[in-house]
């Protein structure tokens, strides 16, 4: 049995240190994310607390930990992928339903009259939307130097950091407004 725990305790320690990705943990978010469907908090602490005592969140994080996150350092793709082409309906600033469809490059939004695509471009790194067959590039993200460049009217580079953020957010809403 010694033999057997010294094994598991290298192996373990060796995947923690080749591995050197954190990961999404999506097997263990899918059984947090049933869990919280199930009811009220009550409900939810409950069945928290059982699959604490089974050990099902325990083994979800190991298998996560040790072996698809190190499947998805290796390949780039998650084992188990987070649901594509699942769709959503959300409310929109006037109260209107919005249906918002997960697919493998972005997300399509449709009231039901219009619709438009926000894409992700992997060979740049790049979102852009798309409506009416128009394509605009929104944002290109240089991860090598925490920069990201917003592609408005007058193009503006600003850090990935909080404080690039709400420089962002205070540009893109003036060229919304300056668009009315």
């Amino acid at each position: 049995m010694k033999k057997n725990f010294k094994l598991v305790a290298v192996l373990l320690s060796m995947s923690l240190m080749l591995s050197s990705c954190i990961g999404s943990f999506n097997l263990t978010n899918k059984v947090k994310d049933w869990n919280e469907g199930l009811g009220n908090k009550f409900v939810n602490e409950l069945v928290f607390i059982g699959m604490h005592i089974i050990p099902v969140y325990p083994l979800t994080l190991m298998a996560d930990g040790i072996v698809l996150n190190t499947i998805e350092f290796w390949t780039g793709s998650s084992a188990i992928s987070k649901k594509e082409n699942g769709t959503k309906i959300v409310k929109n600033q006037k109260g209107e339903d919005v249906a918002v469809t997960s697919c493998a490059d972005g997300y399509v939004i449709s009231n039901g009259a219009e619709e438009l695509k926000l894409q992700f471009n992997e060979a740049d790194n790049s979102w852009s939307v798309a409506c009416n067959g128009e394509v605009t590039k929104l944002v290109t993200i240089d991860a090598a130097n925490n920069k990201a460049e917003l592609h408005l009217d007058v193009p503006m580079s600003v850090e990935l950091t909080a404080e690039g953020m709400d420089a962002a957010r205070r540009a893109i809403s003036e060229n919304c407004f300056a668009a009315k």
